[in-house]
C-alpha cells in the first residue's frame, strides 16, 4: 500500500468529522434547521411555476410545471451550492492546511458530502411529489438513479477540486465561479424543456454535462423512459473533468501550505 493510500485511510475520520462540523455549523442557532435544505429549492420552484405557468407557459409534455422544475432544481442546487463551498474550503481552513499534513482533497470532499446531505433532504420531498402526482416510475428506471447521481458527483468533484486548487492562488475564483454558475443555469434545461432548443444546436447543447444529467432525471421520474445517449455523453464529460481536476489538484498540492 502506498504512503498516499495509507494517508487517505487514516484521514477518513477527518473527512467525516469535517463533514459533521460543516453541517452543524450551517444549521446552528437556526430556527428552521434542516428545513432550509427544502426552503430554497421550493421557493425557487414557486417563482418559476408562477412565471412559466401564468405568464410564459412552457410545454412540459403534460407534466405539472411544479414537478417538472423541481426535478431539475434539486440536482442543480446540489451543483450550485457544492462548488462554491468546495472552492473556498482550503482557504477557509488555512490553519489546518499549514500546520499538519493530510490529503488536502479531504476538505473539498467534506464540503461536497455536507451538501449531499442537503440533497438527500430535498430529494425526499421530490420522491413525495412523484408519488402525489402518480408519476409512472418503473423499477428499471429507479435503478438508473444511482448511476445518474454518481455521474453528477464525479462532475462536481472534478470541478470542485480544480476550483479549490485555483482559489488558493487566485482569490478571484470564488466570485467568478458564482457568476459562471448563473450563466450555466440558463444554459441548462432547468426551467425549460430541451425541446425548446433548436435541433441544429442540440449536439453542441449536450456538451454541457448538466444538460444530459437533468434530462436523465426527468426521463426516469416524469416520463417513464430510460436515459438516452445524452447521459453517456455527460458521463464521458464528467469523467474527463474528474481526471483533470484530480490531476491538477495533486500537481499543485505541495504549494498550498506556502501560499495560503
Amino acid at each position: 500500500m502506498t504512503t498516499y493510500a495509507r494517508a487517505w485511510i487514516e484521514t477518513r475520520d477527518l473527512v467525516w468529522a469535517w463533514t459533521e462540523r460543516t453541517i452543524r455549523g450551517r444549521y446552528q442557532q437556526s430556527v428552521l434547521g434542516w428545513l432550509w435544505a427544502i426552503v430554497q429549492p421550493v421557493a425557487t420552484v414557486a417563482v418559476f411555476t408562477l412565471v412559466f405557468t401564468l405568464f410564459v407557459p412552457v410545454d412540459t409534455g403534460g407534466v405539472p410545471y411544479v414537478l417538472f422544475s423541481y426535478t431539475a432544481v434539486v440536482p442543480w442546487t446540489l451543483l450550485a451550492m457544492s462548488l462554491p463551498d468546495m472552492a473556498t474550503s482550503l482557504v477557509q481552513s488555512m490553519n489546518l492546511v499549514t500546520k499538519i499534513y493530510f490529503p488536502r482533497e479531504a476538505l473539498p470532499i467534506a464540503a461536497l458530502l455536507a451538501r449531499l446531505v442537503d440533497f438527500g433532504v430535498s430529494a425526499f420531498l421530490l420522491a413525495l411529489l412523484v408519488l402525489v402526482y402518480h408519476m409512472p416510475v418503473s423499477i428499471s428506471g429507479l435503478l438508473f438513479l444511482p448511476v445518474i447521481l454518481a455521474i453528477q458527483l464525479a462532475l462536481i468533484l472534478g470541478l470542485g477540486l480544480g476550483c479549490a486548487a485555483l482559489n488558493v492562488f487566485y482569490r478571484d475564483v470564488d466570485p467568478l465561479l458564482r457568476l459562471l454558475l448563473q450563466i450555466w443555469f440558463y444554459a441548462s434545461p432547468v426551467i425549460y424543456p430541451v425541446s425548446t432548443v433548436p435541433e441544429e444546436w442540440r449536439a453542441l447543447y449536450f456538451l454541457n454535462p448538466m444538460a444530459g444529467i437533468i434530462v436523465a432525471y426527468r426521463e426516469i421520474l416524469l416520463y417513464d423512459r430510460l436515459p438516452g445517449a445524452e447521459l453517456l455523453l455527460s458521463a464521458i464529460g464528467a469523467l474527463l473533468i474528474l481526471i483533470c481536476g484530480v490531476w491538477f489538484f495533486r500537481r499543485v498540492e505541495s504549494q498550498f501550505a506556502d501560499i495560503v
